[in-house]
């Protein structure tokens, strides 16, 4: 064959595969949406939520953080011992990171027996000053019993006093993106700069749930005994109803009647979140009338499973030509009963795709809406490693990029 008619043959072919690429055969195609899963559900209506008579108050869904009901979620507001859920987060990521552990010995200040036990009306756990207690007992006994003397030991073995502590509890607060909340002090002893919102005190209560589920564990224990004295758990709801497992109480003059609860019912979570409320009584009815109907009128469904290849777009220059396209965390949604069918699922992919990518490193974005607003957005990630192909391959799709992006130009033109 003479060097022109290799060339000629050469020229006909990239013309050919132009041609394709221009006429779709080989241009990507957009991923095709997933479709979800749509079981026959008869449409129901869905009341309004119950009258709840305090300041504020938030329903959440657990699996994705959204707030499925409210009242004034974002007023401001005096947390009272609701304080201590963040004091326990903050002692538990210590705990995780290795700083403090459970079996350290925790000295007791004559501040903590002072401002925490002796001569206040709050909750104690009825320490001894200058003893020592384990930590383990201290985290118990503020949890359970809601002891403010607990609350302060602990601070001031985590970060040496309690402005210090103060000081990453609110540090943690901006991390969980708590926008609403300043914290002063680590019991919930009221001061002019100690506030939060039920948005904030949900964000947190789920934070705590999910991140560190041992120490959230110990919200649901309904009695601690040390040192002779039983202290018993001040969620009232434990009693009443066996799929609540926390969270916290609060009380003062000020803030009125506070509960954090939250429950458990199949594989669905709620949180319901109580601030200002005129009883004891009356926080918990709430909180119980919040989740009742929750679990009645809402549901939740797992829409995509990990590991599943949700799309195969084309890969360029790699040793494959396609690479599969998933999500690592289960999906889960939560919607009102009959509205499932209305779901619709999205992808934004990048396009094109070029190797090399790592398996789990992202993708893209899974969007799921409702009726038009976005319920979750969830990260694509590469289902496998795709490492490059090699030099000629490369060459190759080189070549077939630039059919491919002058086709692309083209139909954006039309």
């Amino acid at each position: 064959m003479t060097f022109f008619r290799f060339r000629t043959t050469v020229l006909a072919t990239l013309a050919m595969v132009a041609a394709c690429l221009v006429g779709g055969a080989f241009a990507q195609q957009a991923p095709p949406a997933p479709t979800v899963p749509r079981p026959v559900v008869p449409e129901a209506p869905v009341p309004p939520p119950p009258d709840i008579d305090a300041k504020s108050w938030v329903l959440m869904d657990y699996a994705t953080g959204r707030i499925i009901a409210s009242k004034d979620p974002n007023e401001r507001v005096i947390p009272a011992s609701i304080t201590k859920i963040m004091t326990d987060y903050v002692v538990s990521a210590e705990i995780a990171a290795g700083k403090v552990h459970m079996n350290d010995k925790v000295f007791i200040s004559k501040h903590a027996w002072q401002a925490g036990g002796a001569g206040t009306d709050g909750s104690t756990s009825f320490l001894k000053v200058n003893s020592e207690v384990p930590l383990k007992d201290l985290l118990y006994g503020m949890i359970i019993q809601s002891g403010n003397d607990a609350a302060i030991a602990l601070a001031e073995h985590v970060a040496g006093s309690e402005d210090a502590f103060a000081a990453l509890m609110n540090a943690y607060a901006k991390q969980l993106g708590m926008t609403g909340t300043h914290y002063s002090n680590a019991s919930g002893y009221p001061v002019p700069d100690h506030y939060t919102t039920a948005r904030d005190v949900a964000v947190l209560s789920r934070a705590l749930i999910h991140n560190f589920p041992a120490d959230y564990a110990i919200s649901a224990v309904k009695e601690f005994q040390w040192n002779g004295i039983t202290q018993h758990n001040r969620n009232t709801l434990l009693w009443r109803d066996p799929s609540v497992d926390g969270i916290k109480t609060g009380h003062t003059s000020a803030a009125g009647y506070c509960l954090a609860a939250s429950a458990k019912r199949g594989d669905q979570r709620l949180i319901a979140i109580v601030m200002g409320a005129t009883s004891e009584q009356g926080r918990a009815d709430d909180a119980q009338a919040l989740l009742n109907y929750g679990f009645r009128f809402f549901e939740t469904h797992q829409v995509y499973t990990p590991g599943k290849a949700l799309a195969t777009p084309r890969l360029w220059k790699g040793e494959a030509d396609t690479l599969p396209i998933g999500v690592a965390e289960p999906v889960l949604v939560t919607v009102k009963r009959g509205e499932y069918d209305k779901l619709k699922a999205t992808m934004d992919i990048p396009d094109p795709l070029i190797a090399p990518f790592k398996k789990d490193q992202q993708i893209g974005t899974l969007r799921i809406t409702l009726d038009g607003d976005t319920v979750l957005t969830q990260p694509l990630v590469a289902l496998q490693d795709a490492p490059e192909g090699g030099f000629f391959s490369r060459l190759w799709d080189t070549i077939l990029l630039w059919f491919h992006h002058s086709s692309s130009d083209k139909k954006d033109a039309k």
